[in-house]
């Protein structure tokens, strides 16, 4: 019975224990998230003074403290977007989104993220953080409108890509019909020169041919020259000189001595008879 009691007694002790440390804990998170607080507003009014470098040391000294504390990492966000540092600002707006418990601060925190998009041109992210926002605070005017703007410039983002990769392939056709057209000059080119050496060699071979042609005519113009003088040589033995019967004047005359021969002979033969010496003469 005895025992029973002390273990009752002990864990009684340590359940004690336990909730004591945790009321402790618990008091040492509001000590810190209050800490963090202060540091928050230290860091806002220095925001308020255009002191950009000491918000930024209180407001990660507030980070630092409580991690509970979902305003310091927002409020660090909007100073870095102010600044234009878009890709830290965006970092802190996530932090914020995903740490905080209040669907207020949330949407807070993803339209935010909505708008950095918006500068970086990244219009698809920017919708989605939007829509987020929205899903947190469906009140929200301006979430809303800035969704629909956000859709608009996406869409015409969407359009001038298109039109750009349009634009990138008729450039690609046309700079692949100007090659064909190249090459098919390049051939044309060529044949044209082909035929034109093909008609300076036919142009070379009639000339050849020709001044063959007047070699040749030159060729028998000598050969006629030489032979020329031998015909005309023959000729010239031919003709009859001066003061010189011809072989046919010649052959009549033999046979007009024979006729006469023969007459005479007649005579002779007839004067035998009577005793008269007759006197035989040529007339060459």
């Amino acid at each position: 019975m005895n025992k029973i009691r002390i273990i009752t007694l002990s864990v009684f002790v340590s359940l004690s224990a336990n909730s004591i440390a945790q009321e402790m804990n618990e008091q040492e998170k509001e000590k810190a998230l209050k800490t963090s607080t202060n540091l928050t507003w230290e860091g806002n009014k220095s925001l308020s003074e255009d002191d950009f470098i000491a918000a930024e040391v209180n407001y990660r000294k507030a980070i630092s403290e409580s991690p509970e504390n979902s305003a310091a990492p927002y409020n660090l966000g909007n100073a870095y977007y102010l600044n234009e540092t878009y890709n830290e600002a965006f970092s802190r707006f996530k932090e914020a989104g995903e740490t905080s418990t209040s669907k207020k601060d949330k949407h807070s925190a993803y339209h935010n993220m909505g708008n950095v998009f918006m500068k970086r041109k990244e219009y698809e992210k920017a919708v989605e953080a939007y829509k987020e926002a929205l899903r947190n605070d469906p009140t929200d005017e301006e979430t809303r409108y800035n969704l629909a703007l956000a859709k608009e410039l996406l869409k015409k983002d969407e359009e001038n890509k298109q039109q750009n990769q349009d634009d990138k392939d008729e450039d690609k056709k046309d700079q692949d019909e100007n090659k064909d057209q190249d090459k098919k000059d390049e051939g044309e080119n060529e044949d044209k020169k082909d035929q034109g050496d093909e008609g300076d060699k036919g142009e070379e071979g009639d000339k050849n041919e020709e001044q063959k042609d007047e070699n040749k005519d030159g060729e028998g113009d000598k050969k006629n020259q030489k032979k020329q003088p031998e015909q005309g040589d023959k000729e010239q033995q031919q003709q009859p000189r001066p003061n010189q019967l011809s072989k046919q004047q010649v052959e009549n005359l033999l046979r007009a001595m024979q006729n006469a021969e023969k007459k005479v002979q007649d005579k002779i033969d007839a004067k035998k008879v009577k005793g008269v010496k007759i006197k035989n003469e040529k007339d060459w």
